[in-house]
């Protein structure tokens, strides 16, 4: 494996720039945004055959990734203009040696209604030892990734025999005060789908909410194929089978539509971006852990801070204008939808793990 400076997709350092009134980041199609998700690395302790290749991966070079500081800067401009949430993703965002302290910087900040919320998004295998101090230095929200309970799946799907340290991180985290607790799973054709009612029991008893993702074109080595993702209907009709499912009003900008079970009190979400696209509602923002600003998951364009942070004669004040201008522009250049489902959709050159989840 080898560790080099990439460039990845079209840079748009130059973009149209945005309105004039720009107090809050506000797109030309009214969509106000207010969640920030930060990748800290694009490396990651799995090797999901989903993902990433097993081997021959080009991690980014670590002079490239953006410093702690750095990542707080940005976050307070981000806050200054009315970004809510910080999720803090990789990769593996817990293979980040300085992680309590980004917690902890970040959560600090204030924004125009108040402290801003730290959320993270984790395999959990190295969760159980750094929780506690994770949740001192300010996390409030966790997501865990976890698309088997079945211990040789899970050692051929991720490629690592992992499993029993995502437990006991899974366990921890129910143990905390962190709620609502959230399980992530991608659900694949052959691979988990005969898993689905299993994986919502197993939630259920640990007192987390399973999201069942539709697996996208996001894979390092683009292989994704339409036929071998299960579908958002074919998910309820799964789970339909065992429980009664009632629909979650008041979704909002959430990524996941939810139903609740039974009657509740426990729910499942399904986040469908390919089948049941929710651009209309979007409110997110991405920050690779190389300094590139992303307005969509999917794109193919993106807004370079490094420049900005590191460029001859860039001053405090004149990083903030220049963070605040950029922000802006990536908000300004937002398209009205992924396309996903259009012939001339094309699968974004980075990874998953490259962009951040």
């Amino acid at each position: 494996m080898t560790a080099v400076p990439v460039v990845i997709g079209m840079r748009a350092a130059h973009a149209a720039p945005p309105p004039a009134d720009a107090s809050a980041l506000v797109d030309t199609h009214g969509r106000v945004h207010r969640d920030l998700r930060i990748s800290l690395t694009d490396r990651c302790s799995l090797r999901c055959t989903y993902c990433m290749p097993e081997q021959g991966n080009e991690w980014l070079a670590r002079t490239s990734i953006l410093s702690t500081d750095e990542i707080v800067e940005i976050a307070q401009v981000a806050a200054s203009l009315g970004i809510r949430t910080f999720r803090l993703t990789g990769g593996e965002p817990l293979l980040r040696a300085d992680i309590i302290d980004v917690v902890r910087r970040v959560s600090q900040i204030e924004g125009a209604d108040g402290p801003v919320e730290v959320a993270m998004t984790t395999n959990g295998i190295t969760l159980a030892k750094k929780l506690p101090e994770l949740i001192d230095a300010g996390l409030t929200r966790l997501n865990i990734s976890i698309d088997t309970v079945n211990r040789q799946r899970f050692a051929d799907l991720t490629r690592r025999d992992r499993l029993d340290d995502v437990l006991e991180g899974i366990a921890a985290a129910a143990a905390s005060e962190l709620r609502p607790l959230k399980l992530n799973a991608v659900a694949m054709r052959g691979v988990n789908d005969d898993e689905l009612v299993d994986l919502v029991a197993f939630a259920m008893d640990v007192g987390a909410q399973l999201r069942f993702i539709e697996q996208m074109p996001l894979d390092a080595g683009h292989t994704w194929d339409r036929s071998t993702m299960v579908t958002r209907e074919e998910i309820l009709a799964s789970l339909g089978e065992r429980w009664d499912l009632e629909p979650v009003p008041g979704r909002g900008g959430a990524p996941a539509e939810k139903w609740r079970i039974d009657g509740g009190p426990h729910e499942v979400g399904v986040i469908a971006s390919v089948t049941a696209p929710f651009c209309g509602a979007c409110d997110r923002l991405r920050l690779t852990a190389d300094g590139q600003l992303r307005n969509c998951l999917f794109s193919n364009a993106e807004y370079d801070l490094i420049d900005v942070l590191r460029g001859e004669g860039a001053t405090p004040g004149g990083r903030s204008d220049g963070i605040a201008d950029m922000l802006r522009s990536c908000v300004h250049g937002k398209l009205p939808g992924h396309a996903i489902n259009d012939p001339s959709f094309l699968q974004p050159a980075r990874g998953m793990n490259a962009i951040g989840g």
